[in-house]
């Protein structure tokens, strides 16, 4: 994924009323994982959100394997985009809560076609692999614990076989023992499906243990980027000083 000065300017009443991200640019190569930090406000979900093309891009340009993305339309970009799933922060609200976890796992598989026993048997695989037994399945969102419902969630995201896995602050919502076990999920799942990661939060330690290079966003620009270790150990911008010395005090 290639990301060329991406800007997202929010009008009211017509007129330009603020840039929640400007100019923002990065590359994402094949098996890696990209942090993305910075406070709340500081542009990171919007990103997101424009790099899922939830919200169009007012500048710039995104290409996914070599192809410009950003001006296609909703058919053009089902197929790019079943090699593109977000993992949200709150996992229980990503459910549709009248339907079981499987439903919900296998909706993607059944839309392409895939019978509903055969459908079944993957989701059970998908549960599996992600650290919960097949049975969970048959349970509503509300019937699971928050760190079960996002491991059903990360199972959602695999079962169309994506190369980019975007996460937003998908383990914040979490308690450190849980948001412990679901990074060591997501860092074994990249290592056995060789999935790429944009991996946004606002945790520099967390970035430190999981990403190849971060980008610190402040006010919707970069302000510093560079491999987490050199972010952390020697922050050239007063505002990452801030983001770290507020972890690692």
């Amino acid at each position: 994924m290639e990301a060329e000065h991406l800007t997202k300017v929010f009008t009211q009443r017509g007129k330009a009323s603020f840039k929640a991200v400007d100019d923002v640019s990065f590359t994402l190569k094949a098996g890696e994982s990209l942090g993305i930090v910075g406070e709340s406000g500081s542009g990171k979900s919007t990103l997101a959100k424009m790099l899922t093309r939830l919200t169009d891009i007012s500048e710039g340009t995104l290409k996914f394997q070599g192809k410009d993305i950003t001006k296609r339309k909703q058919r053009q970009l089902k197929e790019v985009y079943g090699n593109i799933q977000m993992v949200f922060q709150n996992p229980v609200g990503s459910f549709d809560p009248r339907r079981t976890l499987g439903d919900g796992i296998g909706e993607s598989l059944r839309n392409r076609g895939m019978k509903k026993e055969e459908a079944l048997k993957r989701v059970k695989e998908l549960l599996e692999q992600c650290g919960l037994d097949g049975e969970f399945a048959g349970r509503y969102p509300y019937e699971v614990s928050g760190g079960q419902c996002q491991r059903a969630a990360i199972a959602r995201a695999l079962a169309v076989e994506p190369k980019v896995l975007i996460c937003d602050e998908a383990t914040s919502a979490l308690d450190v023992t849980i948001q412990k076990q679901i990074m060591e999920l997501l860092e074994k799942l990249k290592d056995t499906h060789g999935l790429s990661f944009i991996f946004i939060c606002h945790n520099l330690a967390l970035v430190q243990s999981f990403c190849d290079k971060v980008m610190v966003l402040y006010d919707g620009k970069v302000v510093e980027s560079g491999k987490p270790d050199n972010i952390i150990n020697a922050p050239q911008e007063a505002y990452t000083k801030k983001l770290v010395d507020a972890v690692f005090e």
